[in-house]
């Protein structure tokens, strides 16, 4: 293979908070690489997804949403995280939901337009509206926002029109050798992929009541013979949180751990033993420190 026969290159999937970017990217390389939560501000990260196929690498950057409300220091890392993932990309697709437009999708179009790389625009949760003529009415009004390279109705969870995505992604990507082996599928280690896991399950299970200053750290993880063991601590902000990540007698700690031991069996393809401890560290996620030492890079 050669440079000339083949098209590697990074695109950066971009968009306000909950408006199914990791599910979109999930949906793409074929494998759960992002947790997907119907919480905003759910991707803390910068986690890049690998797709290969015989004529390109793609390599996709998923990012936190971007959003307003960026009173912590996680909030603003989060943002920034997002931002300069726009620096090293060759394409943006921009997630947007389809019936809704508000100042935050405003303030990352903004952003786009500054950095000047093309941009594919991405109408999201078409499933979602009837009548259906109506998304010729939002292509319209999306057409008036920036000259698009392309502007594409999808829907991420049922997954229309991916195809259709992947097709012209290529030709937006430099010609390349491959930056990664053909079967990665992600960047991260599986460290942090279960400790994400067990963050997705108590999303899950918490609901209203998760306090946004909560993230979970594993502090070991051994396979051996393909059976798996794994510590991990739940940090909160509070000792009230503490409470109700625990549960009464531990009940709610019990059930996140079970849903958590399961997905991690099923996506290890072995048995799992999984122990969870809940600690409480004082406004971590305000504490560019303990973000650091938690994997929350303020240097980005």
């Amino acid at each position: 293979m050669s440079a000339a026969d083949f098209r590697c290159g990074f695109v950066a999937v971009v968009g306000r908070t909950n408006v199914g970017k990791s599910t979109l990217i999930n949906a793409l390389v074929g494998s759960k690489v992002s947790i997907v939560t119907a919480k905003p501000q759910t991707t803390r990260h910068r986690i890049l997804a690998v797709l290969t196929t015989d004529q390109a690498q793609i390599v996709f950057v998923d990012t936190p949403g971007i959003h307003r409300n960026s009173g912590k220091a996680m909030n603003r890392i989060m943002n920034r995280t997002a931002a300069n993932a726009l620096a090293d990309a060759d394409l943006v697709l921009f997630v947007i939901e389809a019936k809704r437009w508000t100042e935050e999708d405003a303030d990352v179009l903004e952003k786009i337009k500054s950095s000047g790389i093309p941009a594919v625009a991405l109408l999201n949760k078409v499933d979602a509206v009837h009548p259906k003529d109506a998304i010729l009415g939002a292509l319209s009004s999306l057409a008036e926002k920036h000259q698009f390279e392309e502007m594409i109705p999808i829907s991420a969870k049922k997954g229309d029109n991916l195809e259709a995505l992947l097709g012209v992604i290529p030709a937006y990507l430099p010609e390349s050798l491959p930056l990664f082996p053909e079967h990665m599928r992600t960047d991260r280690s599986k460290e942090f992929q279960a400790a994400e896991i067990i963050r997705e399950k108590l999303t899950h299970m918490l609901h209203q009541e998760l306090p946004y200053g909560l993230t979970v750290q594993v502090e070991r993880y051994l396979a051996n013979d393909r059976t798996f063991e794994i510590d991990a601590i739940i940090w909160v902000e509070r000792d009230s949180q503490k409470g109700i990540v625990v549960g009464k007698a531990g009940s709610r700690l019990k059930a996140i751990g079970k849903a958590a031991r399961l997905e991690l069996k099923e996506q290890l393809r072995g048995p799992v033993h999984l122990e969870l401890w809940v600690k409480v560290k004082q406004n971590w996620a305000d504490n560019e420190k303990d973000l650091q030492a938690l994997g929350i890079d303020p240097i980005v």
